[in-house]
């Protein structure tokens, strides 16, 4: 066995062995809030409350679609 083949057999294993990521509306949320409460801790107070905004959205519309998709 190459250490080429070796590499993809290792390369289609770990693909097949994690769930995709979709990075949906409520993933993108909860990283700008972790952003916006870092930034926050280190004193970047444009930064958190603009990062907080952004959370604030995002969650916002992901609730507005839930809702939607609940009704249809």
């Amino acid at each position: 066995m190459t250490a080429l083949t070796a590499f993809t057999a290792g390369l289609t294993a770990a693909s097949t062995a994690l769930p995709l990521q979709s990075g949906g509306l409520l993933t993108l949320a909860i990283a700008f809030l972790v952003l916006a409460i870092l930034a926050g801790f280190a004193g970047f107070r444009g930064v958190a409350g603009l990062s907080m905004s952004a959370a604030r959205i995002l969650v916002v519309v992901f609730l507005v679609l839930a809702i939607l998709t609940f009704f249809l």
